[in-house]
């Protein structure tokens, strides 16, 4: 099994060190498990959980939504819970989704306005 020190796993995830620690004592993330001499390893099962983590965060999910994720994963049982959190925030970023579209489209308008009065 392969694993990785903080500084690689940061750099692996996208995540600072800092963030890795918060999202450990934060339960966010799992306890990591630890060397003999207590330094953190990240593990491949660790940096997919990191790389969903991030997908959730850069989508907006609010950080105690991120949190009972986390406390969800913990458990194969937790499975009907934790497609209701997700399929709840894909509505969340389908409806952001839609207002952006929208801003974009009135956006295009007022600069073809503009491009009409330059003509």
């Amino acid at each position: 099994m392969t694993t990785y020190g903080p500084a690689e796993a940061a750099e692996r995830s996208g995540f600072s060190i800092d963030t890795l620690r918060y999202y450990e004592r934060e339960g966010i993330l799992p306890p990591v498990a630890r060397s003999s001499g207590g330094r953190r390893q990240y593990s491949d099962g660790d940096l997919a959980m990191l790389d969903f983590l991030r997908c959730l965060r850069d989508t907006g999910m609010p950080i105690e939504r991120l949190r009972r994720y986390g406390e969800l994963a913990r458990s194969e049982e937790t499975m009907p819970e934790r497609l209701a959190l997700i399929e709840e925030h894909a509505a969340v970023v389908q409806s952001r989704i839609a207002e952006l579209e929208s801003q974009r489209a009135r956006l295009e308008e007022k600069a073809a306005w503009y491009r009409e009065q330059l003509g």
